[in-house]
């Protein structure tokens, strides 16, 4: 345990205080260190929101006394200031799109800041869960879309949204969303799965519904295969639809960059294809302009789709941009803990895929390829070839030279993922734009 606190004997929990540290049951009977981060009593009873500590955020949860252990109790050396259970109304500007940490930042430093309701179409017809709170002090600035650092700020460590429903799905909330307040203390905030708009009850949303025209994203269809397609959305151009997909993707991605201005972006949605609309599975973003060819700001696949291989999907589709562009493409790094797994899984198969059919050329026994080769048929860049290569552990040095060294393992993992759904590049219709040349976005 840190030097910053001291172990003391603890005969109960009414002593225990924000800032502690002891052992709190999780929800598989384990055992596991966690920080006090917001104590509560209600009905009578405390209840403690808690952080295991080497876990991830989404796990942080609101727990009663029966799960902790009084027995072994880390105090804080200094006192912790007292954080709030949910964010006081008028801290929080309730629709922040996301930037990233390259040229949005530089650009937005340049500019001065515009007040956030002029941010907002002024043709939107505006209900009271649609005005827009003044930001405060506390407006939370996280970095990064896929950053693996995040803010550490008494507000936004907490997860304040319990539940939404979006479209036939109800989702619990993985992390902090700036919401408005009068959102907050709702049991469920409901969402139109379409234009994304939220809504205080069930009846608000069907009367939304009712007058409601969209039954897609509000861009161009630039991919459709099967009941996929792929909408582009210009951040510009769609300033609301892109900064309310933003605020409902900061419940499931810890790691972003929260500013007002979605314009340096574009966002491409994919959905999934019924006779009552297209309904949201996921997206990622890019900008514009990158100095470092990033070809992807921010990602997300929504959980009721996670684990069906929508998410390697999306990575697929981003690089087959690239390869239309005619660009070596990258995410931004470093990469959050899911957004790594997820792009080594593709990168190494798609660097299986070419070494297991790669064939000989002329009189040479074995294939032969390079690096810069590779890059330019899967457009990875080059450090995200090599870091795959070792991470797969099949480059060895024989005979004063390097090869590479493919397992039968190997090749029963890769036929086993080649069975996947895969972007169809024929049924990409899309041209790429000089944003360069472009005076105004």
């Amino acid at each position: 345990m840190s030097e910053d606190y001291e172990e003391m004997s603890c005969d109960s929990v009414a002593s225990i205080v924000e800032g502690c540290r002891l052992p709190v049951q999780m929800q598989g009977d384990e055992w596991q260190i966690a920080e006090i981060l917001s104590v509560k009593e209600q009905e009578n009873r405390r209840f403690f929101y808690i952080h295991f500590l080497e876990f991830n955020k989404r796990l942080d949860e609101w727990v009663m006394e029966e799960r902790l252990d009084p027995s072994k109790v880390y105090f804080p050396k200094k006192v912790q200031p007292s954080r709030p259970s949910s964010p006081v109304a008028g801290d929080i500007a309730p629709l922040i799109p996301i930037a990233t940490a390259s040229n949005a930042v530089i650009k937005q430093k340049k500019q001065k800041k515009r007040p956030l309701e002029d941010v907002l179409e002024k043709t939107h017809s505006i209900d009271e869960s649609d005005v827009p709170v003044t930001p405060g002090p506390n407006t939370p600035r996280t970095t990064g879309s896929l950053l693996a650092h995040s803010n550490d700020d008494v507000v936004t460590r907490m997860k304040n949204i319990e539940m939404i429903e979006l479209g036939k799905h109800r989702i619990k909330p993985w992390y902090f969303a700036p919401y408005p307040q009068e959102m907050i203390n709702l049991s469920c905030i409901y969402i139109c799965e379409f234009c994304l708009k939220y809504r205080k009850s069930k009846k608000c949303l069907e009367r939304h519904l009712a007058k409601c025209k969209l039954r897609h994203p509000p861009g161009n269809e630039i991919y459709r295969k099967s009941n996929i397609s792929v909408f582009e959305i210009d951040g510009r151009k769609n300033k609301l639809y892109a900064q309310n997909l933003c605020l409902l993707a900061k419940l499931f991605l810890d790691h972003k960059t929260l500013y007002y201005d979605t314009d340096p972006f574009l966002f491409y949605v994919m959905t999934q294809f019924d006779s009552r609309g297209f309904h949201l599975v996921g997206y990622f973003s890019k900008e514009k302009e990158s100095s470092e060819d990033y070809n992807v700001a921010c990602i997300l696949t929504l959980p009721p789709y996670q684990r069906k291989g929508y998410g390697k999907l999306l990575i697929e589709f981003s690089y087959e941009l690239s390869k239309f562009e005619g660009k070596l493409g990258s995410p931004e790094k470093p990469l959050s803990d899911l957004g790594l797994l997820s792009y080594r899984s593709y990168w190494a198969h798609t660097i299986l895929n070419i070494l297991f059919t790669h064939k000989p050329t002329g009189d040479q026994e074995r294939p032969q390829l390079t690096i810069n080769e590779i890059c330019e048929m899967t457009s990875m860049k080059k450090d995200d070839v090599i870091s795959t290569l070792q991470n797969l552990n099949v480059i060895s040095y024989y005979k004063g030279g390097f090869v590479i060294v493919l397992t039968k393992e190997m090749l029963k993992n890769y036929e086993k993922a080649s069975t996947a759904v895969k972007i169809d590049p024929k049924a990409l219709h899309w041209t790429p734009k000089d944003w360069s040349k472009r005076a105004k976005w």
